[in-house]
């Protein structure tokens, strides 16, 4: 040991007379075994910064790394969101802190399934990419599904996306994005946050709102404000890189796509079922989702012999699919992790917005379509144009109720086909505005719409809407405008032409009548064809709402003898 002592110290301080090279050598060698250190240490932080690292080296990562590669975040790392961007110490600070994680993987003291807890705030992560004050114009979205049917029967659905954001002072704030531009509060009650029975909105003025399950029995005195959770975008983006869409989501997507021909008898169906199985093992599921071709030689004998190789073809892709989303040994597949976008398979929106949380006064978190969406248009195979439907402009008073979606079956009488096609109402042939499939051919398992109390309290605020019954001509009725005429103004017009004056137009009044509007006088009293009222509900082109021929038999007959007020 002391030789090789005496041999370092004599290397690195080299007696007198020894050559320059010498001299120099000790140094060098330093200078290069530091610059391999630290070369080293970069590579080192890259690759376990890198996605491959996180999502190949631990064995328990296999259902996240496969969502990963094929998500909207497949060129973002791993770090960006669970390590964050910060000065180089604190995210050091931080990757020490995940050496947890390398000890249960070491013991194996960790539990399936993986699930993440500790995450970085949106605020530090979401929001260095994603700008929530930046404003997103409306988007349309074709969402194309097929019929569990022999012929896998084509449908598409139509909708605008109203993703919004922006701030308030500049006259935006609304849309889907309104929940990160104002401050919400909101009470789990379980580690999924798939219920939530609480929430409190903080108003511009500083004021608050607060919601209630009311199949909660929670008293909000009780809840202790450090308990609550400030809504982000996690909260509603939550398996945004890491989602398994659920088994018909994907045959959907792959009928559509043309991968998986809709040519294939039953194709929809069966897919479905051979990879919802359920299957102990892997292989298990493998040979039952191969085992759809005994099912077709068997069941459709010509079509499997003339077309083997397309059949075979399909298979393999639904078992590239089923071992990308099912993975037994970490006890993970389509279920596991709820995905909070949307409102069908999951709790999702409706987890406040099932129309049951109310405030005080009643009044429902809102449980209404147009708040994020447009209303859905279903188009069918032989369907040509799709006829999307953009609401603007004034609604009738009734549906300004904040609980309308859940009153609307209750109170639906003839005044709503002023507005609407009613035929085959609460229908699903999709013949008219009232029998759309994507709202009553569906089961809302997560609306609130048949909770027994709700139901009983939303009855006493059912609104009071016009008779039913057309005015007719009757010996205590005549046809001046206080009589049978100002009545049907204020059942067909009143609406638009009102309070808000569409046009300029307020057929409130007798003199706002006879004043017109911005398109000048509506009625040339003593001749009705010049009277503009009459050309509009009488013309080729449909006003908004037209009146019925007995209704325009009065309003000519009324104008006729001089529009009379009384």
């Amino acid at each position: 040991m002391k030789r090789i002592f005496a041999k370092l110290k004599k290397f690195f301080f080299p007696p007198p007379g020894t050559s320059a090279s010498m001299r120099i050598l000790p140094y060098g060698l330093l200078g290069l075994l530091t610059l391999a250190a630290i070369s080293g240490g970069v590579y080192t932080w890259e690759y376990t910064n890198s996605p491959e690292f996180c999502g190949t080296t631990c064995h328990t990562m296999p259902p996240e790394f496969s969502t990963y590669l094929t998500s909207p975040h497949a060129r973002v790392d791993c770090v960006e969101c669970h390590i964050g961007r910060d000065f180089l110490a604190t995210r050091v600070s931080r990757k020490f802190g995940d050496i947890r994680h390398v000890t249960a993987t070491l013991f194996q003291t960790y539990e399936f399934p993986i699930r993440a807890h500790r995450l970085r705030p949106a605020r530090e992560t979401c929001e260095q990419c994603h700008f929530p004050e930046k404003f997103s114009d409306d988007s349309l979205r074709q969402i194309s599904r097929f019929e569990p049917d022999d012929e896998s029967t084509a449908r598409v659905i139509y909708l605008l996306m109203k993703t919004g954001g922006g701030v308030e002072r500049e006259g935006l704030g609304y849309g889907i994005h309104w929940h990160i531009q104002r401050e919400v509060y909101y009470l789990p009650s379980n580690d999924l946050e798939t219920e939530i029975p609480f929430v409190r909105v903080v108003n511009p003025d500083g004021s608050s709102e607060d919601y209630i399950d009311i199949e909660a029995n929670l008293d909000s005195s009780e809840i202790n404000p450090e308990d609550l959770k400030q809504m982000d975008c996690i909260t509603c983006h939550n398996r945004i890189t890491h989602n398994i869409a659920m088994p018909d989501q994907r045959v959907d997507d792959l009928l559509a796509r043309g991968i998986i021909s809709v040519e294939i008898p039953e194709i929809r169906r069966k897919a479905v079922e051979a990879l919802e199985g359920p299957y102990d093992t892997l292989e298990a599921a493998m040979q039952g989702i191969e085992g759809l071709l005994a099912y077709y030689e068997d069941a459709h004998r010509a079509y499997y012999y003339n077309n083997r190789e397309e059949l075979g073809a399909a298979v393999k892709i639904l078992q590239k699919i089923y071992a990308e989303s099912v993975f037994p040994e970490q006890k993970q597949d389509w279920n596991t992790h709820t995905n909070n976008i949307g409102h069908q398979s999951t709790p999702g929106c409706f987890r406040c917005h099932d129309g049951k949380h109310l405030n005080a006064e009643e009044a429902a978190v809102r449980l209404e379509c147009n708040l994020c969406h447009s209303i859905p248009v279903v188009v069918d195979e032989g369907d040509i144009v799709a006829e999307i439907e953009i609401s603007r402009g004034v609604e009738p008073e009734s549906h300004l109720n904040a609980n309308w979606i859940a009153l609307h079956r209750d109170v639906f009488d003839s005044t709503c086909e002023n507005c609407h096609s009613v035929g085959n109402p609460g229908g699903t042939d999709n013949t008219s505005f009232c029998s759309n499939s994507a709202c009553h051919g569906s089961v809302w398992t997560y609306a609130g719409f048949d909770a027994p109390a709700l139901h009983q309290l939303l009855l006493a605020q059912i609104p009071s809407l016009v008779e039913d019954e057309e005015p007719t001509a009757s010996h205590d009725q005549s046809l001046t405008y206080n009589g049978i005429i100002g009545a049907l103004f204020a059942k067909q017009c009143t609406t638009c032409h009102g309070a808000d004056s569409v046009q300029g137009l307020d057929l409130r009044t007798y003199t706002g009548t006879m004043n017109g509007g911005d398109s000048g006088p509506m009625i040339v009293s003593g001749d009705p064809l010049a009277s503009l009222l009459v050309q509009v509900h009488s013309g080729e082109e449909t006003h908004y709402v037209n009146f019925s021929t007995q209704e325009l038999v009065w309003v000519i007959e009324w104008i006729f003898n001089g529009a009379p007020e009384k």
